[in-house]
C-alpha cells in the first residue's frame, strides 16, 4: 500500500475507499505527534514536523485530520483514556466511597495537572471561542465524561445507603472541583510550572473527600 492509500471496504461486488478510516495509520500520526508536541510545544509544532515524525505524508495527514489544533485534541483523548482506566477500575470494583473516590480523585488530578494535559486546556480556552465544536468536543469527553463516571458510582453508593445525594451530577461536579483547588487553576495560568507532588495531591484529596462525606455521607439513625 503506497503511503496515501486509505483502507477499503466491501460494498456488494465493488470496493469503496474510506477516507481516514485506518486505525494503525490513525495509531502511527499520533505517536508522531506525541513525539513533536512533547520535544517542541503546541505552538512550534507544525503539520510539516509532525507529518516526518509519523512517517506518513502531509496529504495523508489531512485526510486524518483538518488541523493542528484536531489532532492536538485527539492525542489529548488518547493519553487521558490510558491513564483514566485504572481510576475507573476502582470506582467499578470499591464500594467504600472513601477509599474508592480517594483513587479516583488522585488519579484525576495527576491526569489533569500532567504537562501535555495542561497545554491541552490551555490551547482548548484559547481556540474555543473561533472553534466552539472543538471546545464542545473536549469538554464532553473530558470533564463531562468524568462527572459522569462519578454520578453513575454515586448513584450505586445511594442505591446502597452509604450516601445520601439528590443531584449525583453535581456532586460529582462538586467533587472533582474540590479535589483541583489550589492545585489545577495555577497551572493553567502557569503561576505554577510544575505538576504537584504526590504528597501534595493526597493532602488536597483527602481534605476534598472530607469535605465532601462531611455533605453527603448517610447520618447513623437514632
Amino acid at each position: 500500500m503506497s503511503e496515501t492509500s486509505e483502507p477499503t471496504v466491501k460494498t456488494g461486488p465493488r470496493n469503496r475507499r474510506i477516507a481516514g478510516a485506518d486505525p494503525d495509520k490513525h495509531r502511527q500520526i499520533l505517536d508522531g505527534a506525541l513525539q513533536i508536541f512533547t520535544s517542541r510545544g503546541f505552538d512550534a509544532a507544525s503539520m510539516n514536523d509532525i507529518a516526518a515524525a509519523a512517517n506518513v505524508s502531509k496529504g495523508t495527514l489531512y485526510v486524518y485530520f483538518q488541523d493542528k489544533e484536531h489532532l492536538f485534541v485527539a492525542l489529548i483523548q488518547r493519553e487521558r483514556e490510558a491513564q483514566k482506566r485504572g481510576a475507573i477500575e476502582a470506582l467499578n470494583e470499591d464500594s467504600d466511597p472513601v477509599r474508592a473516590l480517594g483513587n479516583f480523585g488522585r488519579c484525576i488530578v495527576r491526569m489533569i495537572n500532567a504537562e501535555l494535559a495542561v497545554s491541552a486546556h490551555r490551547v482548548v480556552i484559547g481556540v474555543a471561542e473561533r472553534m466552539p465544536d472543538l471546545g464542545r468536543e473536549f469538554y464532553e469527553n473530558g470533564p463531562m465524561l468524568g462527572s459522569r463516571l462519578i454520578a453513575r458510582y454515586l448513584d450505586r453508593m445511594v442505591a446502597e445507603g452509604k450516601l445520601a445525594i439528590d443531584d449525583t451530577y453535581l456532586a460529582a461536579v462538586q467533587f472533582l472541583d474540590l479535589c483541583q483547588a489550589t492545585l489545577t487553576r495555577p497551572r493553567l495560568f502557569n503561576a505554577v510550572r510544575t505538576p504537584p507532588s504526590d504528597e501534595e495531591i493526597r493532602r488536597v484529596v483527602a481534605s476534598a473527600i472530607e469535605m465532601f462525606m462531611a455533605r453527603y455521607a448517610t447520618k447513623p439513625q437514632g
